[in-house]
């Protein structure tokens, strides 16, 4: 059997839910990579949005209490693949993922091309990356005065 392209798993059908949370938080949203590619499609070129911006949103807009974390990052990884396999084939207009940071600023290692190809891309557009100490991944200087407003 043929390995799925992340092009063909992002457009995998699947829909929206928001569930009972079986640890007792309360109302859980489960998102789908459609939605997390609109939100990351919408941060704009000077600006940045962090994994926690992203769940709140989806959280508020499906008026649920939280995100779901895990999918929210396995659908953000996928939007990331899917953008470097359609740039890789010549397409257009790919989603922004390199503009996602960690809630602290930190770069996102789950990126293609790990921290290292943020890094270069986020300088490229006129960030100033610190690099981390010992095991911490480098961080957006003064990332929160170019924060998205979703």
């Amino acid at each position: 059997m043929e390995k799925k392209s992340w092009r063909e798993k992002f457009e995998l059908k699947r829909e929206p839910k928001v569930i009972d949370d079986k640890k007792g938080r309360g109302k859980m949203f489960i998102p789908t990579p459609l939605l997390i590619d609109g939100l990351v499609r919408d941060i704009p070129d000077g600006e940045l949005a962090t994994i926690g911006q992203i769940k709140e949103r989806l959280a508020k807009d499906f008026e649920a209490d939280f995100t779901c974390p895990m999918t929210t990052g396995l659908f953000l990884k996928m939007v990331s693949e899917t953008a470097e396999e359609d740039m890789s084939s010549g397409r257009g207009n790919i989603s922004p993922y390199w503009r996602v940071v960690k809630d602290d600023g930190s770069l996102y290692d789950k990126f293609p091309g790990g921290v290292e190809s943020q890094r270069r891309r986020l300088e490229k557009e006129g960030y100033n990356i610190q690099p981390g100490e010992g095991k911490e991944s480098p961080k957006v200087e003064g990332f929160k005065r170019h924060l998205h407003g979703f």
